[in-house]
């Protein structure tokens, strides 16, 4: 099969460690399933797999590809759990891999086993691939009226980004959060999801075309990032927003903690600009702040994302959908920032 990997990792141009290969057919083992990957897209996680960085120690080469929507080939040899989607059936694979039995993962509540790690991650696939095998607990059926480009973007954006809001954040409908970034696949879902939640959502972007995709996706103000805007956005929420989601760290985190209210709550989910910003714990204690960590979701988290889009209450926000053999400039223009939405390669069309 054909598979995009990092051949290495690290050095001065990390999308050089990229390539694209013929690999060995995978088979399913007791307990796992073999689906012909119809959709991935393209997630931040995989470039910094490609600089070397991971939650986990990397082994080379690596499969990349967080997110994968496909089909049932085979199941591998044992007994079929009842309910699993029959052969032919289209799924989206849910990208948390987790061990399946510790009281963690008994209780639905998965992100918490100890031994938690993501597709692509060692000792893990990845799903930018044209066959993928994973545990038959990590699929979900797709309805009818999701298809699997658009299934390709829930699992790793618009599955955060459901969680920031809706778990870690805990809003509701009239509620006011307020999104860095944008146009990247978390803030662009996080919109997206919000707005259609019946948020007030506001954006923040340093670019003012950026700004201007954030009023069309559902955005009902959006800021630069200059430390004025800070009081706008007070201004704007009445006292401040009552939470932050910030995926961006030491650049936004002054204007996150300054821009939410009193007992509100900053959700932080990246931090692609750097991770230690300074704290400020006197203005996170005296404001009885909280701060809530967030990354991906549960499976169920996963399938009411699904539900929102069979319902027509979320469509992903879409940037380009290539072949796999467009990898390469799908990862350059991930890391140029030169798109607007997500990326979706079709390993089989």
């Amino acid at each position: 099969m054909l598979a995009a990997r990092a051949a290495r990792f690290g050095g001065d141009d990390p999308l050089a460690n990229l390539e694209l290969v013929e690999v060995p057919d995978p088979s399913p083992g007791p307990g796992e399933v073999l689906i012909a990957v119809g959709a991935a897209s393209l997630n931040h996680h995989d470039l910094w797999t490609l600089r070397g960085v991971g939650s986990r120690p990397l082994t080379e080469p690596q499969v990349l590809g967080c997110d994968a929507a496909g089909t049932v080939i085979a199941y591998g040899e044992g007994a079929t759990p009842p309910g699993a989607p029959p052969v032919g059936s289209e799924v989206v694979v849910h990208s948390v891999m987790t061990c399946g039995h510790c009281p963690a993962c008994r209780s639905g509540d998965e992100l918490h086993c100890p031994r938690v790690g993501l597709l692509s991650e060692p000792p893990y696939p990845g799903a930018l691939a044209e066959l993928l095998v994973v545990p038959i607990g990590n699929l979900l059926p797709l309805p009818p009226t999701v298809d699997l480009v658009n299934a390709a973007c829930l699992p790793t954006a618009y599955l955060t980004a459901y969680r920031m809001l809706f778990v870690r954040g805990a809003l509701k409908p009239g509620q006011r959060v307020l999104v860095h970034g944008v146009t990247g696949g978390v803030a662009s879902a996080a919109i997206l999801l919000g707005a259609a939640a019946g948020l007030t959502v506001y954006a923040t972007s340093r670019e003012e075309a950026k700004r201007a995709a954030a009023l069309e996706l559902g955005a009902c103000a959006a800021f630069n990032t200059d430390r004025d805007a800070v009081k706008q956005v007070v201004a704007a929420s009445q006292g401040g927003v009552d939470a932050v989601l910030d995926t961006v760290g030491e650049a936004t985190w002054d204007f996150s903690v300054r821009a939410v209210r009193p007992g509100g709550t900053v959700v932080v989910s990246g931090a692609t600009s750097g991770p230690n910003p300074p704290a400020q714990l006197n203005r996170i204690f005296w404001r009885q702040l909280t701060v809530a960590g967030s990354s991906m979701g549960t499976r169920d988290e996963l399938a009411r994302v699904v539900e929102l889009c069979a319902t027509g209450t979320l469509r992903p926000l879409l940037d380009s959908v290539r072949p796999l053999a467009a990898v390469a400039s799908g990862f350059a223009a991930l890391a140029a920032g030169e798109r607007r939405g997500k990326l979706v390669l079709r390993p089989r069309a």
